[in-house]
């Protein structure tokens, strides 16, 4: 029974092999151009495109707006590429210019062409030469004084082109008193004469020289195979050569059954017996110590864990703090360099005191977070009074540069700001396990990346702060008082946080930028303290929401933010949506919206409701379950 189940492993095993093997996927497809009306695609590509597209091996580049290849150390322009004939058209550099006398930017014979794995041949042997320039050092020399090239000429010496066929000249061509100096493949379609003059060797130098490529011809003969013409109708199709060794295949098969043999055993030991082994041991660890594991948080290893660094490193990595980029409720933000210049934020955190283990404890909880639209934590600093964070530098800096300005974004990108902004602060409050507020959602804390994605900052720092600071003396001073929630300036304290202080929060950014206006922008126009969310509803019942100029589409999302965003800041916090109900109302049509009511404040009294909503209550109001 064993014989058959042995067989029965190994034909699967050989199938999967094979098909593996055979399954290839087809490259991206890419095209791109120096401006010369060459197109660039697979498999040639230029330094700057992306990774998929195209083939390392045959990178070209851009010089001028000309296409330039470098071959064999020598520099070529492009002249053509024909991708349905597989060839391609290269002029020295030195003899792009008509009429120009010169030397080959770099001597290249044929044989150096036939040996590249790229390029398995020349187009048309026939029509392809090699010029041969030769230094002599007495000018009586007639064999190979074919034509005189007069700029290289001296009186001490003469230099001649000898036009061959495509094979080149050997010292043992020449006479003793002449040396071949450089060689130049050209492919001319026109006949050359026996001793063609210096304005037909131009000619002939300015044409270039084709080539073939083959990308299956590399790979070939990097598998130690040759290559061959896939069929007689075809010059550039190529394909691996066949093995005819039968001996050595059958004994590839009787070498690969004894390794499949030996790896089913190692594999056993080290894939089933290994690991069961393992699980073992450190199950038995696991529950002899998880005791102790509670009881020490401070010993607690993410599985994300930042890197700690001294602060010696912090002064390097922040050059002594001397590019500084902005400031917060927190401390001062500089930027920096890590190694290989990989640019990112030093956050000094000034203002409030903690102990070092409850620092590094928050630290490693908060860098567990992982989401495309939170900034990560790369590594921090705890040395006595000293707490330094290292973020991942955001270069586009953060969407307070870009908020009030209503020509900064296209709509759709408004609407996706504000989508990818509104997911990042619900998996905070959710998604990530540990029911995180943020109590500083800002303009200044929302930061911008390369794409313009927005990424979330300073998630997890005011839970450090908690029963150490009220909230009045972390936030009053800074622009957060703006964006705060009135059940948190009434109560001053921690008691009153929730995720619709967040919620209130958010609303005031998306009315900012439906709005086009910063909620500062308000207290200009009238100098009496207006609250700017009855403000914004107040302009939309007179009709000056200025949306008149906007296509249909673009009017749909400014007026679905601006009926979401008065949601968001109702002044009762069970009024307010949960942020996994904000989400869907970006996705609900505008005709599903409910247009909410005007929000006003109230007194402290009826603020402070016995039954707020906790961190992990996601439940919507009544009146919001009527407008879904």
């Amino acid at each position: 029974m064993k014989k058959p189940m042995s067989a029965l492993v190994f034909l699967l095993l050989f199938s999967f092999i094979n098909g593996t093997e055979s399954r290839k996927d087809p490259p991206p497809i890419c095209s791109s151009s120096c401006r010369d009306s060459l197109e660039i695609r697979y498999p040639f590509r230029l330094p700057n495109d992306p990774f998929t597209c195209g083939d390392p091996d045959f990178e070209l580049r851009c010089e001028n707006n000309k296409t330039i290849m470098n071959f064999h150390g020598g520099l070529y322009y492009v002249k053509g590429i024909s991708y349905d004939n597989h060839t391609i058209q290269l002029v020295d550099v030195n003899f792009s210019d008509d009429g120009k006398c010169s030397l080959p930017n770099r001597s290249l014979s044929t044989s150096e062409i036939l040996m590249d794995d790229r390029y398995p041949g020349l187009v048309n042997f026939t029509n392809s030469y090699t010029l041969n320039y030769v230094r002599c050092s007495d000018s009586s020399v007639g064999s190979v004084n074919n034509s005189i090239v007069p700029c290289l000429t001296r009186n001490s010496s003469h230099v001649y082109v000898n036009v061959t066929n495509w094979s080149s000249l050997t010292s043992y061509d020449v006479p003793k008193t002449c040396k071949v100096i450089a060689m130049a493949p050209a492919f001319y379609e026109e006949s050359v004469p026996v001793n063609p003059s210096y304005e037909t060797v131009l000619k002939m130098q300015q044409s270039g020289f084709q080539m073939v490529w083959s990308v299956e011809c590399r790979d070939c003969r990097a598998k130690g195979r040759g290559c061959v013409y896939k069929s007689a109708d075809t010059s550039f199709l190529f394909e691996c050569e066949k093995e005819y060794d039968y001996n050595a295949e059958l004994r590839y098969i009787y070498t690969v059954v004894a390794a499949m043999f030996l790896a089913a055993i190692i594999g056993f030991i080290r894939f089933i017996l290994l690991p069961l082994v393992v699980f073992s041991f450190i199950l038995h660890k696991y529950l002899s110590t998880k005791k102790d594991y509670r009881e020490k948080s401070s010993e607690i290893q993410q599985p994300l864990a930042p890197e700690r660094y001294n602060y010696t490193d912090i002064l390097s990595m922040s050059n002594n703090f001397k590019d500084k980029i902005g400031e917060g409720c927190f401390g001062t933000v500089y930027k920096g360099q890590l190694h290989d210049d990989y640019s990112i934020v030093v956050k000094k955190l000034e203002s409030f005191k903690v102990s070092e283990e409850h620092f590094i404890n928050g630290v490693s909880r908060t860098s567990g977070i992982q989401h495309p639209n939170l900034v990560p934590i790369l590594g921090f600093c705890s040395e006595g009074s000293k707490h330094v964070l290292v973020n991942q530098y955001m270069p586009n800096g953060s969407l307070d540069k870009y908020v009030g300005n209503s020509d900064s974004f296209s709509w759709e990108k408004v609407r996706e700001i504000v989508l990818k902004t509104g997911q990042g602060i619900e998996f905070l409050h959710g998604g990530s396990g540990g029911g995180i507020i943020h109590l500083d959602i800002k303009p200044r804390n929302i930061l911008l990346d390369e794409n313009f994605r927005p990424r979330i900052s300073d998630f997890g720092i005011a839970k450090l702060c908690r029963k150490k600071h009220d909230l009045v003396s972390l936030y009053g001073r800074s622009e957060t008082m703006g964006y705060m929630a009135p059940e948190l300036m009434v109560s001053r304290d921690f008691e009153a946080v929730s995720c619709k202080s967040d919620v209130y929060s958010f609303g005031m950014i998306i009315l900012e930028m439906a709005c086009g206006r910063r909620h500062v922008d308000v207290d200009a126009i009238n100098s009496s303290k207006v609250h700017f969310p009855t403000w914004v509803y107040e302009l939309n019942e007179r009709g000056d929401l200025e949306f008149e100029n906007l296509t249909k589409s673009d009017t749909m999302i400014a007026r679905k933010l601006f009926i979401i965003g008065l949601w968001c800041t109702q002044t009762r916090p069970l009024d307010r949506p949960s942020m996994t109900r904000v989400l869907e109302m970006l996705e609900t049509d505008l005709d599903d919206l409910e247009m909410p009511p005007k929000p006003v404040f109230i007194s402290a009294q009826n603020l402070r409701e016995p039954e707020l909503d906790s961190p992990k209550e996601m439940l919507l109001p009544e009146t919001m379950e009527r407008s879904s």
